[in-house]
Parts: C-alpha cells; structure tokens; sequence
C-alpha cells in the first residue's frame, strides 16, 4: 500500500501537488518488476480535485518506463 507526497520537484522539501495512492506487488522472477495500481490524485493549481489512474508493470530498474493511464477523473 503507498500513500505517497506528489511533488513539483524531487526534492523531498518541494511544494506538494497531490498523492500517489494504491497498491503495488512484485510481479516478477526474473527482474524486479512491479505490478502497480495507483490514483495519482492532485490537489494543487490547475488540476486541483483531479485525477489520474494507472495500471500495469514497472520493471523499477529500466532506464525509460511507460506506465498505462486507464482512466482519470475531472480534467482528465
């Protein structure tokens, strides 16, 4: 389970934009691998109220990384 700060930067002291909520398991024998399910939830400026939701694998040490949007709420 992850209830993680989204911030505009990647410094830990960096505004806070939103949360990054869901699950997330290890989903892999061979390479860390994650599968993950996560609301990245905004509440902050524009998108404030507004939502992004996203569902697939996360092979975490891949330089590049593509995760699928699924769905989305309010702006999105």
């Amino acid at each position: 389970m992850v209830d993680d700060p989204l911030t505009a930067t990647p410094d830990r002291n960096s505004k806070l934009v939103g949360k990054a909520q869901g699950i997330y398991a290890s989903a892999a024998q061979d390479v860390v691998g994650l599968l993950m399910v996560m609301n990245l939830a905004f509440v902050e400026g524009k998108y404030n109220g507004s939502a992004l939701s996203l569902l697939g694998r996360n092979t975490v040490f891949s330089t590049v990384r593509e995760m699928p949007i699924v769905g989305g709420s309010d702006l999105f």
